[in-house]
């Protein structure tokens, strides 16, 4: 098939899929050094790089989702409180293989809608090489992120723009 085949078919197929489709097999660490290497092809102004991934998997993974749990019990006011809600960051967290948190660095040397334009970038890629790998992911930008500063040791000059969460396929 001849690329620019090959890259229209990949784009099209390219898809959300979420952790309640994932199945329970692992995504091999080539695939998710895949993932992140084709991330850090976006084009960005200036070459400032702005993105900044951080992988959980294992227990880190467990222990983001306990905090986002803990993080939306902790704002939530009691009556607009949803125990399924609650419930669903927790199945959402366990069932994805690895999330990945995505951060934007503004650098101060570009406008600041460029350096999430090239995040997103990145992140378009990440969709990009997992739907030719047959991974099933979502990027997911829950109020809930804005709170993971101290987990996510995100500085002055940075912003979390979501989680991206990844899946194996039957």
């Amino acid at each position: 098939m001849e690329n620019a085949t090959i890259l229209k078919h990949i784009i099209e197929e390219r898809r959300s899929i979420f952790p309640k489709d994932y199945s329970d097999k692992e995504i091999p660490q080539h695939i998710i050094d895949e993932i992140l290497s084709n991330a850090v092809l976006a084009p960005n102004h200036k070459r400032t790089k702005p993105w900044r991934f951080k992988v959980f998997k294992g227990e880190d993974k467990q222990n983001l989702g306990q905090e986002l749990q803990n993080i939306y019990k902790e704002i939530t006011p009691e009556f607009q409180f949803l125990q399924k809600k609650y419930n669903d960051i927790g199945f959402k967290i366990s069932k994805a293989n690895a999330v990945i948190s995505i951060v934007v660095e503004f650098s101060g040397l570009v406008p600041d809608w460029e350096e999430i334009a090239a995040t997103s970038m990145a992140v378009q890629n990440m969709y990009l090489t997992c739907t030719a790998n047959r991974i099933g992911c979502y990027w997911s930008s829950p109020k809930l992120v804005n709170h993971l500063k101290d987990s996510l040791k995100i500085e002055e000059n940075q912003q979390c723009l979501g989680l991206f969460y990844l899946g194996s396929l039957d």
